[in-house]
């Protein structure tokens, strides 16, 4: 199976290390795919600097394709971040760096090569919003990663008409009141909203039913890129099964829950493993925090 991640790219710059890790949502998915033994590509925009250098570095050395990133003279995307008890604690960011000012517009050769991929991983933090009707046209398979802007009335009414899962970021938010954000974001014309609650595990709603999986809780070196890798996990299993037996997944619900509830598990066991490393998913290199400025 083959998947993409399109949009954000960064290092997660950890001051109280001096260490930068790669990441950002839509690079983590390509990176978390291919950890799961999918093929995996990433399209998005770099700049021209050690943080850029660090992350293609990264990308080869992994083995996830970018032949079609674009690359401009200005700063990579970053983040500072320092950990508390485990969890990650942002301290600012360039808000994506040069991908901010010269965002990612699709060519019609580049709807062509995303045709050829199983499905498409992007985010509210890549600058790609204006795209997603391109993609929707094709009908190219998409998810989108709210993070925390399910909040964003118009973010929503934007976006959800043109992906086919929403991932939200929703804290220890109680279930009921998670219940209704869910409905929300699917009455916004999102066909599955899975919202992430932290130590309370991840809810999914289908529109005829909630789904619930708890947490593989684990003693966290590092949280972040826990719901990256959930999605991640989730979206690899769940798609196959849509390839294999597309028939079954849409008239037997029967098979159609029990796959779903298995991808969810696995979206959980994966996001404890990535809890135990640190960054979204290591490869960390030194950096000189003395210099750096938000």
């Amino acid at each position: 199976m083959k998947v993409m991640g399109i949009g954000d790219n960064v290092c997660d710059k950890y001051i109280h290390l001096q260490t930068m890790y790669p990441g950002g949502q839509a690079l983590n998915f390509a990176v978390y795919a291919k950890m799961l033994g999918a093929e995996a590509s990433y399209m998005g925009v770099f700049g021209r600097d050690e943080v850029a250098d660090h992350v293609i570095n990264t990308l080869d050395e992994l083995g996830v394709e970018h032949e079609r990133c674009r690359q401009y003279e200005g700063e990579n995307g970053y983040a500072k971040v320092t950990l508390v008890d485990g969890d990650r604690v942002f301290l600012g960011s360039n808000k994506g760096g040069i991908a901010k000012e010269r965002p990612l517009i699709l060519t019609e050769e580049d709807l062509d090569y995303i045709e050829t991929f199983s499905h498409v991983h992007t985010s509210n933090n890549s600058h790609f919003d204006t795209q997603l009707p391109k993609l929707h046209e094709r009908g190219i398979s998409l998810s989108y990663d709210f993070s925390g802007q399910w909040t964003d009335e118009n973010r929503v009414n934007t976006v959800a008409p043109y992906i086919c899962y929403g991932f939200l970021s929703c804290g220890t938010i109680p279930a009921e009141e998670a219940q209704e954000i869910c409905k929300k974001i699917y009455s916004a014309g999102c066909p599955m909203v899975i919202a992430t609650r932290g130590s309370l595990g991840s809810m999914l709603y289908d529109g005829t039913a909630f789904f619930e999986q708890k947490p593989r809780l684990v003693e966290a070196v590092d949280t972040l890129g826990a719901g990256d890798s959930f999605a991640t996990a989730f979206l690899v299993s769940f798609v196959e099964s849509l390839e294999k037996e597309p028939d079954k997944m849409k008239n037997d619900r029967a098979f159609y829950e029990t796959e779903l509830k298995k991808a969810m598990e696995k979206g959980a066991e994966f996001a404890s493993r990535t809890c135990m490393v640190r960054g979204a998913f290591g490869h960390g290199k030194h950096f000189d925090a003395e210099a750096e400025t938000v």
